[in-house]
Parts: structure tokens; C-alpha cells; sequence
């Protein structure tokens, strides 16, 4: 049934977060992405992050780049056109010791043997890539971590195949190779929007909730970040991908799944979900 592979054991291996950072939420067609920047940590950088974010222009945009257990890079380039994203000046290297390139931190992408040449391109670091990353190039910059739900969907993205589509292109994760042997944005992974979302304390409980739905079970929530609706004394929002619903009504959090049956079932009370919600940094 919906959502109930959840135990309370797992809160366990959950990293911790601080509550009051910004996120960035990227929508892909296996699940959001979300990133907690560290706005104090790295200030022009996370300015930087954000004014592409606040522009649109890593919405449409792909991943470009994936070396098997180093990173997944994205932030270059953009369907339909597969033309490079166009750069705002590069923001000086904020890089520090205290914040190491461990798996799941976020760090900008830069040139080489230029420390303050980063742009518009990032990775998501797919191991401890400390030892390498943080000694070379006046170290990467490290600006935000993927929440522990958003991990499950980097690795998936990271098992994925890799093909040399050339240029840029030669270390290419797709969804799948297209019988004509011409890859095309279905083929890619793609993220359709890049928003921040609201988390934390000032955050209405179900939004807080809903979010995090989304991002641990992207298999039923999908695509993420719905639009809230009312019905009969519910607040819930629809997936038209997974055909499902997710609401709250009385202190209890609900779902329904017409696939699997016309009856509304509950997961469980608001308080407990909560918890869950922001021991995940939602």
C-alpha cells in the first residue's frame, strides 16, 4: 500500500539539516532533487545558484555529465535546444576545509586552473571525493548537500546508463538508448523546473509533509510539487502522473490510490508525519 515501506528505524541514517535553509527544488521524471544550500557557509556562491534558479534557466536544463561513483553534473546545458545555459559573470571560489566534497554536497563546477571561473554548472559528489577534490584548483566549492530523499533519486539517476553523445555529451547518463539511435529530450534526464520550496518552522505542516511525500516516494507522488486543492474538508494535492492523492484532514495525513482501491486510507497522524518531514530537512 502507499507509502507504508516507511519505518521509524530509518530515521536513523537521515543526515542532519538546519531547518531555515533555502532549498532548491529540481523536478526530474524519477523524482525531485532537493538541494539545502548553505546561505551563511557560502553566500555569493548560494547568490549565484540561486539568481539561475530565480531566472528559470535551469528549468529544461539536463544532466550532462556522469563519471561512475565521482559525480553527476548539471547546470550546462538545456533542452530543446542542447545549447549551453548562457553564464552570469563567475563568482569568486568560496571554498573551505570545514566544508569537504563528501557524498551528496553540491560544489560548483569550475575550469581548469582558474579557482574563480565557476559559472553556471554544478555536481552533486557521488562519494567522499575529498581527498581529490579539495586539493585541486583552489578546492571546489561546496554550497549545499541533497536531502537524504533526494540521494535515492541521485543514485537512481546514477545507475543509469552512460553513452559518448561527443563534446560535452561524452559521459551522457540517459533514461534509455532510442530505437532510431538519435537521442532526444524523452531520452534524457531532464529537469523541468527548478524552484525554491518552502521548509521549516513558518512552513504550514502539510506543505512540509507533502514535500517530503514527494521526495521519498517519488514512485507514487509524481511529478512532484502539485498544486494544493480542497474537497470535502480535506487539503490534499493530485499526481497525474501516478494517478494519486495525498491530503490532511483532522490531524491525520491520507492518501488514495484509485489503482489499487476507491478507498481513502490512512497513513498516519499530521504530528508524526511532521516529525518524519523535518528530521529529512523538510
Amino acid at each position: 500500500m502507499l507509502l507504508l515501506a516507511w519505518t521509524w528505524a530509518s530515521l536513523a541514517v537521515l543526515l542532519p539539516t538546519t531547518a531555515a535553509a533555502t532549498t532548491v527544488r529540481m523536478v526530474t521524471v524519477l523524482g525531485p532533487v532537493d538541494i539545502e544550500l548553505y546561505d551563511a557557509q557560502a553566500p555569493q556562491t548560494v547568490a549565484n545558484f540561486l539568481g539561475y534558479v530565480r531566472r528559470g534557466d535551469y528549468d529544461n536544463m539536463f544532466f550532462h555529465r556522469l563519471v561512475k561513483g565521482f559525480v553527476l553534473q548539471g547546470g550546462g546545458f538545456a533542452v530543446p535546444s542542447y545549447g549551453p545555459i548562457p553564464t552570469a559573470p563567475p563568482v569568486v571560489n568560496e571554498f573551505s576545509s570545514a566544508r569537504s566534497n563528501l557524498r551528496g554536497t553540491v560544489a560548483m563546477a569550475k575550469l581548469p586552473d582558474l579557482p574563480d571561473s565557476a559559472t553556471s554548472q554544478w555536481f552533486v559528489n557521488l562519494a567522499n571525493n575529498a581527498a581529490n577534490l579539495d586539493n585541486q584548483n583552489g578546492g571546489f566549492t561546496v554550497f549545499g548537500r541533497v536531502t537524504a530523499p533526494g540521494m535515492a533519486v541521485v543514485d537512481a539517476i546514477a545507475a543509469l546508463r552512460v553513452v559518448n553523445a561527443g563534446g560535452s555529451f561524452n559521459t551522457l547518463p540517459i533514461l534509455q538508448l532510442p530505437a532510431s539511435g538519435t537521442l532526444g529530450a524523452t531520452d534524457l534526464v531532464v529537469v523541468s523546473r527548478a524552484r525554491e520550496m518552502p521548509v521549516g518552522p513558518g512552513t504550514p505542516d502539510h506543505v512540509r509533509i507533502f514535500n517530503y511525500l514527494e521526495a521519498a516516494y517519488p514512485q507514487f507522488a509524481a511529478p512532484a510539487s502539485q498544486p494544493e486543492q480542497q474537497w470535502g474538508g480535506y487539503t490534499y494535492r493530485y499526481y497525474p502522473r501516478t494517478d494519486a492523492y495525498a491530503g490532511v484532514r483532522d490531524g491525520m495525513v491520507w492518501y488514495l490510490v484509485p489503482a489499487l482501491g476507491p478507498e481513502i486510507g490512512a497513513l498516519g497522524t499530521v504530528a508524526d508525519w511532521l516529525a518524519i518531514a523535518a528530521a529529512a530537512g523538510y
